[in-house]
């Protein structure tokens, strides 16, 4: 004797009005089709019988060379972040026995998005080359250390403290923390607005 199985069916007002468990197929009886269930959406998800899908020759591809160049500047123009604008101080020496070191724009009156502070190497050293320029860097017990701005006398002002201590630099190649040898860097500061 054969065996047939069959699952749990119901009109479409009932299907609506039930939450199957996870992985639980139904039958709906009014509109000649299965929901699957979830154990969470109530009436399940409804599959489309084969009658309901648009065959091959009615699926139209969307070409996007197609679209206007219009379109393309118009949503660009919405969308795009407006570029930053840099301005750079002059290099200049290190010391560990500075307090800070203050970079004057006066070209600029506002204060900046951000600012960020670069040694350049000027000599070998540390692992790295003359022309080589990083950001990270750390000045006694701290590392990566911010750049404060403000407006003074109608001039943007961007200081590092250093309260007079060593600058380091994690070695190019190994990482480790490495001191400066401070003849051989300077100092420059970014700011970005």
């Amino acid at each position: 004797m054969t065996r047939i199985l069959q699952i749990r069916r119901g009109t479409s007002a009932q299907n609506d009005n039930f939450t199957g468990m996870a992985g639980e197929i139904t039958m709906d009886t009014t509109n000649k089709t299965v929901r699957i269930h979830d154990g969470e959406t109530l009436g399940g998800i409804a599959l489309a019988r084969a009658d309901e899908v648009a065959s091959n020759h009615e699926v139209e591809f969307f070409d996007i060379n197609s679209v206007d160049a219009d379109f393309w500047q118009t949503l660009f123009a919405t969308y795009q972040t407006n570029p930053f604008h840099t301005a750079s101080s002059v290099l200049m020496n290190v010391a560990n026995n500075m307090t800070f070191y203050d970079a004057s724009f006066s070209e600029l009156t506002e204060v900046p998005l951000f600012a960020r502070a670069f040694l350049i190497c000027q000599e070998d050293d540390a692992g790295y080359s003359t022309g080589d320029e990083t950001s990270v860097f750390g000045i006694g017990d701290y590392s990566s250390p911010a750049i404060y701005t403000y407006i003074g006398d109608y001039i943007l002002h961007a200081r590092l403290f250093s309260g007079g201590q060593s600058f380091w630099v994690p070695h190019k190649t190994s990482g480790a923390k490495t001191n400066l040898t401070t003849s051989k860097w300077k100092l420059k500061i970014t700011v970005y607005y």
